[in-house]
């Protein structure tokens, strides 16, 4: 029987294709066809203890098996009873508090948190008062990522006011149903006013943003100026002009300061949860005479809100030489007259303040002249000072 070339290579073809097929279904047999069960993703975990350390069990007492820091990326093995095996980069295997650790979702919304907010500009700047760590919200139950070490210098983007947690009050805060319009209610049985707290969104050298709460940070604000704050918080302190003074008296290291900044400072109590970020305005110039600092302007009882703007300005409405020389100037920002004063947003904790009036002061000299146009100046909002109550003498 005689078989043609065609033939036989067509026959030889399918002898080929046959064989390949087996092997093919005896190596998917033997690997468990890994293209039908595709690898499992790995999920990972951060540390935000500043050090920990890996155990070989969950249990009272345990080896350890590596050490951790703040920061460090672990692949998640397993969970179980509020503890989490991982695997650190160098190969380390333990069990470590679900705790000291972060999820991937809170690292990606840290994430975008510090997208949302990279171009905002800095209001004040501030020192962190010990080591603490970044939430994603205002609130001290929210999570926290990131820590900050003491000293660390920080930028602060916008300020929020929420209800301390678990404070007599906070329920009635967070947004109660209002009382029925007509109806009686004894002034007794009213709830305790809710306790407030604030927290500042901030970012730092590395560009990490956060919320910290305001007790643990410190506004930047020069020694020299504490003893003329009379009693109130210095929510922040600008560099408006510099002065050269070889015998300033003032020391730096124990060095002589000779070029000595004038300030624009914005003041404020020593009281959470206010409807504005500060109530006066004060500028400090340096008389070089007496060598010390002297108030050149000063505003009291106004609802300002930062930022505060520093630039060199010229008076397009002034009239003399020094109108048209750009100087030292500052602006900022009061609620306009008529305006309700704004309560924070039960959500966020934000202010969002209704019409605002911008004021712009030029430093002429050691006089602040407000640079406005012709005509009546816009309706502030002014608050009124507290009535003191009449002191009663003994006869």
């Amino acid at each position: 029987m005689r078989w043609n070339r065609s033939k036989l290579l067509r026959r030889q073809n399918e002898w080929v294709l046959r064989a390949s097929g087996s092997v093919a279904l005896t190596l998917c047999v033997l690997t468990g066809c890994s293209h039908l069960h595709p690898k499992p993703v790995e999920k990972y975990v951060y540390v935000t203890a500043r050090q920990g350390f890996l155990h070989d069990r969950v249990a009272a007492v345990s080896n350890r098996t590596g050490e951790v820091t703040s920061g460090e990326k672990l692949v998640v093995l397993g969970r179980a009873r509020k503890w989490v095996q991982v695997r650190t980069p160098r190969g380390e295997v333990g069990w470590i508090e679900e705790s000291k650790t972060a999820d991937q979702e809170v690292a990606e919304a840290f994430d975008a948190l510090r997208v949302k907010h990279l171009l905002d500009p800095t209001v004040a700047a501030a020192t962190a008062r010990d080591e603490v760590l970044l939430h994603i919200a205002p609130g001290r139950e929210s999570k926290s990522f990131f820590r900050l070490a003491e000293g660390e210098k920080l930028s602060l983007l916008k300020r929020a006011t929420v209800a301390k947690a678990g404070a007599p009050g906070a329920a009635k805060a967070a947004g109660a149903p209002a009382t029925a319009k007509g109806a009686a209610k004894d002034a007794a049985d009213e709830p305790p006013a809710p306790v407030y707290e604030d927290w500042w969104l901030v970012r730092d050298a590395k560009g990490d943003t956060g919320w910290i709460y305001s007790h643990l940070i410190d506004v930047d604000a020069p020694d020299s100026l504490e003893r003329y704050a009379e009693g109130q918080r210095i929510v922040g302190a600008y560099v408006l002009a510099s002065v050269d003074d070889p015998d300033s008296g003032i020391l730096n290291n124990g060095v002589t300061v000779t070029t000595v900044p004038e300030y624009v400072t914005v003041l404020g109590p020593y009281k959470a949860g206010l409807p504005y970020d500060f109530d006066q305005v004060r500028v400090f110039t340096w008389n070089l005479k007496k060598h010390r600092y002297e108030t050149a302007y000063r505003e009291h009882d106004v609802a300002g809100y930062l930022p505060v703007t520093i630039e060199k300005k010229t008076d397009p409405y002034g009239k003399g030489a020094d109108a048209s020389t750009p100087l030292p100037a500052f602006s900022y920002k009061v609620l306009g007259g008529g305006e309700v004063i704004p309560a924070p947003d039960p959500a966020t904790g934000e202010l969002t303040p209704g019409k605002l009036v911008t004021k712009t002061y030029r430093l002429e000299g050691n006089i602040c002249r407000r640079v406005i146009a012709p005509g009546p100046a816009p309706v502030e909002f002014h608050a009124e000072p507290e009535k003191k109550e009449p002191v009663k003498r003994k006869k």
